[in-house]
């Protein structure tokens, strides 16, 4: 079962929100809309889900055009920031609702709550009130009643964001995998870049209501298409064709591009190595655990770096730095 999105646009006033998005969601893809706030990833959502209509372009599931059918009839399971529970109602009452108005046999509603609330790890929490769960827990109510009528489509806004972070990285690996075991295509909303990068089949990062780039997680991180995606993609150095001209390298072209193109280096892929003699001079250093991120002037050049944290550095050190122009890949406005 796929989405096919053609050719949508939508303007609030006489701004545009977006603008001309092509996009299909294959079966069982998880794809994450990722950009800035007012990027236009909520607007679109909203319009798949049918809760806003768009002014011009097409939406068909499996070849069925979606454009005359409201959002109760289009079979989709929606999950909001807001975890928008029952508060009168029992965790199971709330999962099997949908069930229950669509006139589902009662032992089917009571076996299929049972089910997900085994797969979202809640089997022991049936008779509690959302008032008596954590907000992890609740939210994981919120997806099992957007399962419990086997959506052809899971639309999700942003579901994790209200959460605290290791609650955060463990529910969406648990995400992850009921949408991998069920084999539901899924959209998820998304400012968090790592979010992104560790739940998607496919990123598209959206920019001004456009699809500034889409691609695997790895396509984006290592091969960013603008400046924009290799800023949002992550931390990165952006050396203009004169300053990239200082990197050794052997294959630097002859012909540097434009003024206006950059040479996009990871902070990663930076060495550095203390020396008293060296070039270089830490500006500052963060400890992150892991790792520890590193300004650095070398060359008249502000550079960041990420190393182990079992390496000490401190402001003022002088420090060798390598790099090269291999290392990084060119990318314009």
């Amino acid at each position: 079962m796929s989405l096919e999105i053609h050719d949508l646009h939508k303007s609030f006033d006489g701004q545009v929100a977006l603008e001309r998005i092509t996009l299909t969601v294959g079966s069982s893809e998880f794809v994450c809309l990722l950009g800035p706030s007012g990027c236009g990833k909520t607007t679109l959502l909203r319009i798949v889900a049918g809760l806003l209509s768009a002014d011009a372009g097409s939406i068909t599931l499996d070849g069925r055009n979606l454009a005359a059918l409201p959002a109760r009839e289009r079979g989709f399971g929606i999950v909001f920031q807001a975890y928008s529970l029952f508060a009168h109602m029992t965790v199971a009452d709330n999962v099997g609702y949908g069930l229950r108005i669509r006139h589902t046999p009662a032992a089917q509603v009571r076996q299929r709550t049972a089910e997900l609330l085994d797969m979202v790890s809640l089997a022991d929490y049936g008779l509690r009130y959302p008032a008596q769960l954590s907000g992890g827990q609740q939210q994981r109510v919120a997806i099992a009643r957007a399962l419990a009528v086997n959506p052809a489509l899971l639309l999700l806004d942003e579901p994790l964001s209200a959460l605290d972070a290791r609650v955060r990285a463990d529910l969406r690996h648990e995400l992850r995998e009921v949408q991998r075991r069920l084999g539901i295509p899924t959209i998820m909303v998304t400012h968090d870049q790592e979010e992104a990068l560790a739940m998607a089949d496919r990123i598209v990062c959206m920019h001004g209501g456009r699809i500034a780039q889409s691609g695997t997680p790895r396509e984006l991180y290592l091969r960013p298409s603008t400046q924009f995606v290799a800023n949002f993609m992550g931390q990165s150095n952006l050396l203009t064709p004169e300053q990239a001209a200082q990197l050794p390298s052997s294959s630097l072209p002859a012909e540097l591009p434009a003024s206006s193109a950059r040479l996009c280096i990871r902070p990663e892929r930076l060495q550095l190595s203390a020396n008293t003699q060296g070039l270089g001079r830490v500006l500052d250093a963060t400890f992150l655990g892991s790792i520890q991120r590193v300004q650095v002037r070398w060359r008249g050049m502000d550079l960041l770096a990420e190393t182990s944290s079992t390496q000490t550095l401190a402001p003022g050190d002088a420090v060798d730095v390598s790099c090269c122009a291999e290392d990084g890949v060119w990318v314009h406005t």
